[in-house]
């Protein structure tokens, strides 16, 4: 496990506002939003598009930062408004893991190595980083997949090799955005189960954007966006508490 602190939230975003533009042509895309997500705990996030949720998800993850408010992920304050703290790339490269709805794995490389390069670019030895690969894939159940290239595998698989991927380097947080878009409704389930299963036995956090509403029982919490603002739509009595 990385050295984020394992005690603290792995999320804690402090009334992110995010705009666009100015005067007339201001768009505010995020409003006010406050959020905390503990390792361990697997978290939904839905609403309509154009609601905010990959805004959000993008600031969390220090792609797109807010214009106001503040993030923390493990107990260090990372942006303070649009101001980094940090090497964000390098911090984003060791602290969190990131999923989408294709796999976009690399298509030259078999199922291992787009696992292994993961850790080599965080200067993991070859030897290191492939014992790591394989014990990843055998753990998300494609290990009988290794040496197979992203077109020789189903959609199902190729997500499980995405979810080792954004596990190769053992973030304290992971954020996927309409992960199982590309599924039918079993492999979908079998994604946000694997979530599930990942929160809990790696103390992970997981933060899933999904218009998906049919697997929505395996998570922990829901929360709904809509017009730039987070509310809980599921409190659960041993989840943290969501202010909008």
């Amino acid at each position: 496990m990385n050295a984020l602190a394992i005690h603290a939230p792995a999320i804690l975003a402090e009334s992110l506002t995010k705009t666009y533009g100015s005067g007339n042509t201001e768009v505010v895309a995020m409003r006010d939003v406050t959020l905390q997500v503990q390792r361990g705990e697997v978290v939904a996030l839905l609403g309509p598009s154009g609601a905010g949720k990959s805004t959000l998800l993008t600031a969390i993850g220090l792609i797109n930062p807010p214009t106001s408010g503040r993030v923390h992920l493990g107990g260090q304050l990372v942006l303070d408004g649009p101001h980094a703290l940090m090497d964000l790339r390098a911090f984003r490269r060791k602290h969190l893991g990131f999923i989408f709805q294709r796999a976009n794995l690399i298509p030259f490389l078999s199922a291992l190595e787009n696992v292994q390069v993961a850790m080599e670019i965080n200067d993991v030895t070859p030897r290191a980083a492939k014992h790591r690969a394989h014990e990843l894939l055998d753990y998300l159940g494609v290990g009988d997949r290794a040496r197979h290239l992203p077109e020789e595998l189903s959609g199902g698989q190729q997500q499980r090799v995405a979810v080792a991927r954004a596990l190769a380097n053992e973030p304290g947080l992971i954020l996927a955005d309409e992960p199982t878009a590309a599924l039918d409704s079993q492999r979908g389930r079998q994604v946000m189960e694997l979530f599930a299963k990942v929160a809990r036995e790696r103390h992970a956090a997981v933060l899933v954007v999904t218009h998906d509403h049919r697997a929505l029982d395996v998570f922990d919490r829901t929360l709904e966006m809509e017009d730039g603002r987070l509310r809980e739509s599921a409190p659960s009595s041993t989840s943290s508490s969501t202010q909008t």
